[in-house]
């Protein structure tokens, strides 16, 4: 049977300024600075991070090993909110063996002759590994509510579903952890218009990317709703300032090693009698 892993009430003391939302209390994003430091110093909030990425390398060579549970980490943002930088820096030095990434676009004919959730169920992490959603299941009450590619009758009643669906992959052994990368709107603007300034970067930018800003307050309310939502004990959503990239970047990294000493992964016993083989 698989183990539950179910998140101490200590879940929201990662650090005293890097906590979990909780499920009985009210979210409201504007309480939430994007360009938060939290007193912190960036050459020694860089030194941190190396400290914290170590640590949370070894746990995922200890969770691969053991293939007792998984781990789900949901990155949710706006635009040029910083999933595809936060996935590059936060992954640095881990074994991309037990790493599978799933980015989540606009779906396919296929998709959309199942359910909601069918394509996501098919890329949840397998015992032993980390799975990174670069979005996911949140842009059906995201997205198709902003865009209105589904009536509010439908995409209402999947925050009941979403809670269904996470409760079930705690049940069988998947930690699940959401992270919302809170992207001032100022910031956001810089970074669209670095990409258009830089040939090297402009592939990423797409004229649609001016319609969802112009949709800036709308996808704010839908974000707010989604975590409050869905915010569970079991599966937790966390709201990290993303406006300096070494913050985003401490921050996450430390989510990620309290859930996985959460976990708290161990090599399995070595075969017995392997002690002192020589090998010719």
């Amino acid at each position: 049977m698989a183990k539950v892993y179910r998140p101490p009430v200590t879940t929201r003391g990662i650090d005293p300024v890097v906590a979990a939302c909780r499920a009985d209390e009210t979210v409201d994003l504007d309480d939430h600075d994007p360009r938060e430091r939290f007193d912190w110093h960036k050459a020694q909030g860089k030194a941190d991070f190396v400290t914290e990425i170590a640590a949370v390398s070894e746990l995922q060579r200890r969770l691969f090993a053991e293939e007792e549970a998984a781990l789900l980490v949901v990155l949710q943002a706006t635009d040029a909110g910083g999933k595809d930088g936060t996935i590059h820096s936060v992954m640095t030095g881990v074994n991309p063996a037990g790493i599978d990434v799933n980015a989540f676009g606009v779906p396919t004919d296929e998709e959309l002759r199942h359910d909601f959730l069918w394509r996501v169920h098919a890329h949840t992490p397998a015992k032993g590994t980390i799975g990174i959603s670069n979005r996911s299941h949140y842009e059906d009450v995201l997205v198709a509510r902003v865009k209105g590619f589904a009536p509010e009758p439908v995409w209402r009643r999947r925050y009941e579903h979403l809670r269904d669906f996470e409760r079930l992959l705690v049940d069988e052994g998947t930690r699940v952890v959401k992270i919302y990368l809170n992207v001032s709107k100022d910031e956001q603007r810089e970074r669209l218009q670095d990409r258009v300034d830089d040939p090297d970067e402009r592939w990423k930018f797409r004229s649609g990317d001016l319609d969802d800003r112009a949709l800036w307050n709308e996808y704010r309310t839908a974000f707010r709703d989604s975590i409050r939502e869905a915010t569970t004990d079991d599966a937790p959503w966390y709201v990290v300032p993303a406006d300096r990239k070494w913050v985003r970047n401490l921050v996450v990294a430390r989510i990620l090693r309290h859930h996985l000493e959460a976990i708290d992964p161990r090599y399995p016993p070595a075969e017995e009698g392997i002690e002192g083989v020589v090998v010719g």
